[in-house]
C-alpha cells in the first residue's frame, strides 16, 4: 500500500510545485501583475499602437521661441496594441500558457478523482495484508477455503491497476508540461529583455500627455491642403458589396458611438454602435428605423442627427437620433435624382452630404449644370441651400468626393489605380488637377468621407469598412517668419 501511496504524494506534490509557480511567476513576465512589456522613447517622436486595428502613428511637436506650436501628426484611429509583433508573441505564449493550465485542471480533477478511489480501497488492502501474516505466521491454517478469499480479495483489488497505471501516464504527462512552462519562461523572458518592462499606469500617462498636446497642436493649426492619404486601416468586413459607416462629426470626443447603413438604395434601417471597439465585435447596438427610405451612400452624421437622400427624390432628410423623428425635409432644386448623375459606380449615388470644418454640404448635379458637379453649402437647421458653386468636373467621371477646410477632392475612379485627381477651391472658385494616390485595397469604394473631428476618411470598400489618416500641409507665420507644417 505505501509505494502506490508515495507514488500519488509526488505526483500531486509536483503538480502543486507547478501551479503554484504558475500562478506567481507568469503574471509578472506577461505583465497581468499591472507591468506592461514596451518600449519607452525619451524623446516626443514616438511609435505607439493603440487599437486593434491600427494606432497612434508616428507624432513630432515643438514649440516655437514665440510661443507657437509646431506639429506633425498623422490622426490615429483609438484602441490597443495588438499589430505590434512582440504584442502578437506574447498573446500566442499566452495562449500557451493557457492551454498548459487546462491540462494541470484536468490532471488535477482525474487525480482527486482516483484518490478517493485508492481510498475506498485502503480497508481492502488491510484486510488483506493482514491474511497474509496470518498465513505467513502459520501456514497449517491454511486451507481451500483460506485461499478463495485471498482471490475475491486480490479479484476486488484488480480495478487498482490502471488507476495506478494512469498515475504513471500523469506523471510523464507532468514532466512534459514542466518542460514546456520552462520553454514558455525562457521565450518570456528574452521578449521581456528585447523591449523593457516600464510601469504601464507611467507610460499610459506619458501616452495620454503626448495626446492632448498634439490634439491641441493641430487645432490650432486650424486648415491645410490635403497632401497626402495614408495606408489603409481595414476596421471590419462586414455587410453587402455598398454601404456606408460613420461617427458623428461634431460630437465631443467623449461619444465614439459608430452609425452603419448597409445598401445603397430602398434601406431604412441605421444601426448605432456605442463605441468603435463594439462595432469591430458587432455588439452593444441599437437600431433606428428610418420613417423613408434613403438613396445613394452619401450620408453623414452631423451633431446628433443624420442627413440623407430621401428614396426617388432629391428630397434632404434630417433625422434626429435621441428624438428618432425627421426634425426637416426640403427639396434640393433642380438636383438629380434615381441614378441621373451618379458617381461612376452607380448607386443611386446622385446626393452626396459631407461635413468638414466648414459646416455642412451637398454635391450633386443638375440639367442646368449639364451633368457637372455642384457644390453646395447647407444651413444644417433648415436645409437651406446657402451658396453653390458649379466646379466643371463631370459627376460621372468621379469614382467619390469628399470636403476637407472648403475643398472639394474627387477621386478619378471607384476602382483600383484610383487616385484623388481634382480639387475644387471653394474660397477662391478655382480648381486644380492634382495626382495624390491612395490604396484601394478592395478594389470598388463606394462611400469616402471626410471626419474633421478625426481628421480621417472613412470608406466603405467592396464590403470592408477602412480608414485613411492624412496629411495637411499648413504654412505658419510667426514673426515675420513662415513655417511649413504637416499635419
Amino acid at each position: 500500500m505505501s509505494v502506490p501511496l508515495l507514488k500519488i504524494g509526488a505526483v500531486l506534490s509536483t503538480m502543486a510545485m507547478v501551479t503554484n509557480w504558475m500562478s506567481q511567476t507568469l503574471p509578472a513576465l506577461v505583465g497581468l501583475n499591472g507591468t506592461a512589456v514596451s518600449r519607452a522613447g525619451t524623446s516626443e517622436r514616438i511609435t505607439l499602437f493603440q487599437s486593434p486595428d491600427e494606432g497612434w502613428q508616428v507624432y513630432t511637436s515643438a514649440q516655437a521661441p514665440d510661443g507657437k506650436c509646431l506639429c506633425t501628426a498623422v490622426i490615429p484611429v483609438q484602441g490597443t496594441c495588438s499589430r505590434d509583433l512582440r504584442s502578437r508573441q506574447l498573446r500566442q505564449l499566452m495562449e500557451k500558457v493557457q492551454n498548459i493550465s487546462q491540462s494541470m485542471e484536468v490532471l488535477d480533477l482525474r487525480t482527486y478523482r482516483d484518490l478517493q478511489y485508492v481510498r475506498n480501497t485502503e480497508s481492502l488492502m488491510k484486510g488483506l495484508d493482514s491474511r497474509l501474516k496470518v498465513a505467513t505466521e502459520s501456514q497449517k491454517s491454511l486451507n481451500a477455503k483460506s485461499f478463495q478469499e485471498l482471490k475475491d480479495k486480490m479479484t476486488e483489488l484488480l480495478p487498482l491497476i490502471p488507476v495506478l497505471d494512469q498515475y504513471k501516464a500523469d506523471t510523464r504527462t507532468i514532466v512534459q508540461l514542466k518542460e514546456e512552462v520552462r520553454n514558455l519562461s525562457g521565450s518570456l523572458l528574452a521578449i521581456q529583455e528585447e523591449m523593457g518592462a516600464y510601469d504601464y499606469e507611467e507610460l499610459q500617462q506619458r501616452v495620454m500627455v503626448l495626446e492632448a498636446r498634439l490634439h491641441a497642436c493641430m487645432q490650432k493649426l486650424g486648415c491645410g491642403k490635403l497632401t497626402g492619404v495614408s495606408n489603409p486601416i481595414t476596421i471590419r468586413a462586414s455587410g453587402s458589396r455598398f454601404g456606408s459607416w460613420m461617427t458623428d462629426t461634431m460630437a465631443p470626443s467623449a461619444d465614439s458611438r459608430v452609425w452603419y447603413m448597409d445598401g445603397y438604395y430602398k434601406g431604412r434601417r441605421v444601426l448605432e454602435f456605442r463605441t468603435l471597439n463594439d462595432f469591430v465585435t458587432g455588439q452593444n447596438f441599437v437600431q433606428h428605423l428610418l420613417p423613408h427610405p434613403w438613396a445613394g451612400t452619401g450620408h453623414v452624421v452631423f451633431n446628433g442627427s443624420l442627413y440623407y437622400n430621401k428614396y426617388q427624390s432629391n428630397v434632404a432628410v434630417k433625422y434626429h437620433f435621441r428624438s428618432r423623428s425627421i426634425l426637416v425635409q426640403r427639396s434640393l432644386s433642380g438636383a438629380g435624382y434615381n441614378n441621373t448623375f451618379p458617381y461612376s459606380w452607380g448607386g443611386f449615388s446622385d446626393i452626396d452630404f459631407m461635413v468638414d470644418e466648414n459646416g455642412l454640404w451637398a454635391v450633386y448635379t443638375t440639367n442646368q449644370n449639364a451633368g457637372n458637379i455642384v457644390v453646395s453649402r447647407v444651413d444644417p437647421h433648415t436645409l437651406e441651400v446657402l451658396r453653390s458653386w458649379d466646379t466643371g468636373y463631370p459627376k460621372r467621371s468621379a469614382g467619390e468626393a469628399f470636403m476637407i477646410c472648403g475643398t472639394l477632392y474627387v477621386t478619378n475612379s471607384h476602382l483600383a489605380g484610383a487616385k484623388i485627381y481634382f480639387a475644387y477651391y471653394t474660397n477662391t472658385s478655382s480648381y486644380e488637377y492634382t495626382d495624390i494616390p491612395f490604396h484601394n485595397q478592395y478594389s470598388h469604394i463606394s462611400m469616402l468621407d471626410y471626419n474633421p473631428r478625426e481628421r480621417v476618411l472613412y470608406t466603405w470598400n467592396n464590403g470592408h469598412q477602412v480608414l485613411y489618416n492624412v496629411t495637411l500641409f499648413h504654412v505658419i507665420k510667426t514673426s515675420g517668419f513662415f513655417h511649413v507644417v504637416l499635419g
